[in-house]
């Protein structure tokens, strides 16, 4: 037989090549580590702290804890933090974040997100958590069923926050010394669906052990499987002693999710979080939380009671109580319905009567729903840019001043001292003429001026609803509207941190610390200290009355329509 040489010489190279890609399938060592993502919010890599156990095996599912780190920390610290490594008699922060002591070998991957430093865990911190799972769960063999969430103090707060946002992700939370944000208490009854481990010291003088009392109390009372362990005369460093022998690991290896409950109960104010299990909420009474208590009674038979709720979607697909093709019962709020599915079904309510919908779409024309709600803070949660005008050839002067104020506003990245450090996020900041076409596709739009100088204000000029007086000197208004998608947040005038002292959310630099707090338009005259109107468009992007007289009344507004 004639071998081809040339041939057989590709082949084996090929498959050198092959088992060479093979075993180096798999290069992470055992142990603490770092590794990095790539964040579209901002083009940059972001760390985060990873643990492989050891003889750590591909073709088996692992629990993955993820470990939220508190004000002042870091993912590097965060992970000491959770195998129970505090430092060393004598170190400071700084010295312990330089290496990882060694520990006892646990079968769980671990990863702890810097999540931008000090930032809170809203917004694009919040964004980044679930860039972490996403990048561990492609990275390794995670148990969809045993995926863990634990914090300490504004990560304890973190902890509720993403635990009970999203509740179907979570087998287990376990909040330590925890500071929620304004708005998660709300959310509680989110929690009946996992098991919650609180831990406190009741003399810790910096979140008063007060509030996770009244936590633990109003969990017990609506039926969540939680526990408490608050520790005596312990302070605001209770993380010591709960993660202390890794006991965690021990309590969160009792707890599995289940995929497929028989029961959901679920509440939100936010499109952007209006999923869980097999309930999905398609339209929400507008300003009030919505509520869904649903059960399978048996096969294909459901009991559902809701309120501020106007449409929803049931998916039992995969459910062991679903028969696909078969008759579906379910009784709404007292009244029953019933039809054939093949996996989902959705529902609406017109003149206070529930009906089946052909279609979970059941916004017509601009109204709020997920991706465009707001509030402001929102078109700032996501990938943004701030665009400064140039399109009236200002002077050198004119220019500058504009740079100044587009960088001032971007500058999340500026110190705070060396606790709370910087925010480690880095947007784009560019002229009007410079927005490319891919930067519309992508972003949010953070844009300085209006419609006379900016080119990107006049693009939209017909959408947007209201305009500042272009030779109006003392009054700023800030408002977020969506167009293409996407959103624009129109700041003209006075820039929307004039006479900012030290108040909002603290863990923001002074640029951005009341944004958290503003509504869907801002409009103050001289100060955001005078507040003409901190308002709300209403649930189809229009101005209520009340508004449009209180901005008509300030003289400084026009309006589109």
């Amino acid at each position: 037989m004639k071998i081809d040489i040339r041939k057989a010489y590709f082949i084996l190279i090929l498959g050198l090549l092959i088992s060479s890609s093979n075993s180096f399938a798999q290069t992470f060592s055992p142990g603490p580590q770092v590794l990095t993502f790539f964040s579209d919010a901002d083009d940059t890599e972001q760390p985060y702290g990873l643990y492989l156990p050891k003889n750590y095996d591909q073709n088996k599912k692992y629990p993955l804890v993820i470990m939220l780190h508190g004000a002042g920390s870091n993912h590097r610290l965060a992970l000491r933090r959770v195998f129970g490594k505090s430092n060393a008699e004598g170190e400071n922060d700084v010295e312990a974040s330089r290496y990882f002591p060694q520990w006892d070998d646990v079968d769980f991957i671990v990863a702890s997100p810097y999540a931008r430093g000090t930032a809170g865990y809203q917004g694009i911190p919040e964004e980044d958590v679930y860039d972490v799972l996403d990048d561990v769960k492609k990275r390794f063999n995670v148990d969809e069923n045993k995926i863990y969430l634990t914090g300490l103090s504004m990560g304890g707060g973190g902890t509720l926050w993403i635990g009970l946002t999203r509740p179907d992700i979570w087998a287990a939370i376990a909040p330590v010394c925890p500071a929620p944000p304004a708005g998660t208490f709300d959310l509680a009854s989110n929690a009946l669906n996992f098991p919650v481990h609180f831990f406190h010291g009741d003399a810790d003088p910096t979140v008063p052990v007060a509030g996770t009392r009244k936590w633990v109390e109003h969990l017990q009372d609506i039926g969540v499987e939680v526990s408490y362990k608050e520790f005596v005369d312990v302070k605001h460093d209770s993380w010591v002693s709960a993660y202390d022998n890794e006991f965690i690991f021990e309590w969160f290896g009792h707890a599995e999710r289940n995929p497929y409950p028989d029961r959901v109960n679920f509440v939100s104010k936010q499109y952007k979080y209006n999923k869980a299990f097999w309930v999905q909420f398609d339209k929400m009474a507008y300003g009030s939380l919505a509520e869904i208590e649903a059960k399978l009674t048996k096969e294909n038979t459901a009991d559902i009671k809701t309120k501020n709720l106007e449409a929803f979607t049931v998916n039992l697909k995969g459910h062991p109580k679903f028969k696909a093709g078969a008759d579906a019962v379910f009784t709404i709020d007292g009244a029953k319905l019933s039809s054939k599915m093949d996996s989902s079904l959705s529902f609406i309510k017109t003149s206070g009567k529930w009906a089946i919908s052909a279609s979970n779409n059941v916004s017509t024309g601009l109204t709020k729903k997920k991706g465009a709600e707001g509030p402001i803070y929102d078109a700032f949660s996501a990938r943004h840019i701030y665009v400064y005008g140039t399109s009236d050839n200002p002077s050198p002067e004119e220019l500058k001043k504009r740079m100044d104020i587009a960088n001032q506003a971007a500058n999340w990245s500026q110190d705070r001292g060396p606790f709370l450090g910087r925010v480690m996020f880095f947007p784009r900041v560019v002229a009007d003429k410079d927005v490319r076409p891919s930067d519309l596709e992508s972003s949010n739009l953070i844009l300085f001026g209006t419609k006379e100088n900016n080119a990107m204000v006049a693009k939209y000029a017909d959408k947007l609803p209201l305009h500042l007086n272009p030779a109006d000197k003392t009054h700023g208004l800030l408002y977020v509207f969506p167009v293409d998608k996407h959103y624009v947040a129109v700041s003209s005038g006075l820039p929307w941190w004039t006479g900012t002292e030290d108040q909002g959310y603290p863990f923001m630099p002074v640029m951005q610390r009341k944004l958290t707090d503003y509504k869907d338009i801002f409009l103050f005259k001289d100060s955001i200290k005078n507040v003409v109107t901190d308002s709300y468009f209403t649930e189809n992007w229009t101005v209520s009355d009340e508004t449009k007289n209180k901005l008509s009344a300030s003289g400084a507004i026009r309006f589109t329509k």
